[in-house]
């Protein structure tokens, strides 16, 4: 009994229920749901191998935002972001007279993630050195950043026709998505940065109590310009794969309100809005829970238009059983079960 109210204390316990009824649900409305089959080109295909690819941009951003909500902060303008990267990649590919050449696509790769680093550093200026609350500061280029999308398209939605370009978003390697394989890249990268070394340590001990950090010698302007640069270039690696996925840079739309879904992703995860300590496993699961959600609203056939409200259905559910009372309430179950544990095995003693 104690290892199963220690499994329901577990903060990933809750969301890997979730991502498992989910699973059932689409598994009942369709039955070869979690079916995986090779097609004639050699890729993988399959509903599991959409979700997968399809939550690899929301994995990739929610990497990122789960270092800077450690440190306390918050960012809101990673879809802007992503709207940025896209435009300012395909304007330089339309602006090429060689689009399909790999060199062109690899300089415009390069100058968009180049961009979003510079513009992810004023970002860790404004909270770092201003003392501009986080959320006030990421909203200013989550605000601008679709008018700077927008001046680079020119108000336009650029249609990219290059091979390699496409490849970013919807190719395969061995079979495997592209896509997949930055967001598995990505997340290994920096789980080995943070968990190898000091880093993570340091970005707990600013998260949760910046003074005594700054007290004991840590850096911890330093450590914020470097969480909200690396949210930014990784909000530039998704917003290229999107737009490689719809071979076009609409400024309007891509990574509207991907955002919402990285920070829930996040939550969901365990990692704390108040900083500190995180888990980036955690929010692995909480983007899988949140893409096959997606996936579940048009497998059972709600209308799409109800996504928001059945998504936010889902996150109120698992947050409230993540919660410090539900937590407090099984903590005290058990307490009650080993103390009656001990009590049946002194009884038994004197027995004896």
């Amino acid at each position: 009994m104690n290892l199963v109210y220690k499994a329901l204390g577990h903060r990933l316990f809750w969301p890997l229920a979730m991502l498992v009824v989910l699973l059932a649900v689409n598994v009942i409305a369709v039955p070869g749901f979690l079916s995986i089959t090779v097609n004639s080109e050699g890729h993988l295909f399959g509903s599991l191998i959409d979700i997968v690819r399809n939550g690899a941009p929301t994995l990739i951003i929610a990497v990122g935002m789960t270092l800077v909500i450690a440190t306390r902060g918050i960012d809101l303008s990673v879809g802007s972001m992503c709207a940025i990267a896209g435009a300012l990649a395909c304007s330089i590919i339309l602006a090429s007279p060689t689009p399909n050449d790999v060199g062109t696509v690899t300089v415009a790769v390069l100058l968009s993630l180049a961009l979003a680093l510079v513009l992810g550093v004023w970002n860790g200026f404004l909270v770092a050195v201003l003392g501009i609350q986080p959320i006030i500061a990421t909203l200013i280029l989550m605000t601008a950043g679709r008018g700077i999308a927008m001046l680079i398209t020119e108000g336009q939605i650029l249609t990219v026709n290059s091979a390699p370009f496409k490849f970013i978003g919807s190719g395969f390697l061995a079979g495997i998505p592209v896509a997949t394989i930055v967001a598995a890249v990505v997340l290994a990268l920096v789980a080995l940065l943070t968990r190898r070394t000091a880093l993570g340590m340091l970005i707990e001990s600013v998260g949760i109590n910046p003074e005594a950090s700054r007290q004991a010698g840590v850096r911890a302007r330093g450590l914020l310009f470097t969480v909200y640069a690396l949210s930014a270039v990784l909000a530039a690696v998704a917003g290229l794969i999107l737009t490689s996925n719809q071979t076009a840079a609409d400024s309007n739309n891509t990574g509207w309100l991907i955002e919402l879904d990285a920070i829930l992703a996040v939550v969901l995860g365990g990692t704390s809005l108040n900083g500190g300590r995180y888990s980036l496993t955690g929010t692995l699961v909480g983007a899988l829970v949140i893409q096959t959600l997606i996936t579940t609203v048009y497998t059972v056939g709600i209308p799409p238009i109800a996504t928001m409200v059945f998504k936010a259905a889902v996150v109120v559910a698992v947050t409230l059983l993540q919660s410090s009372r539900v937590s407090s309430a099984l903590a005290r179950r058990r307490s009650r079960g080993r103390r009656a544990e001990t009590v049946g095995s002194a009884a038994e003693a004197v027995a004896r």
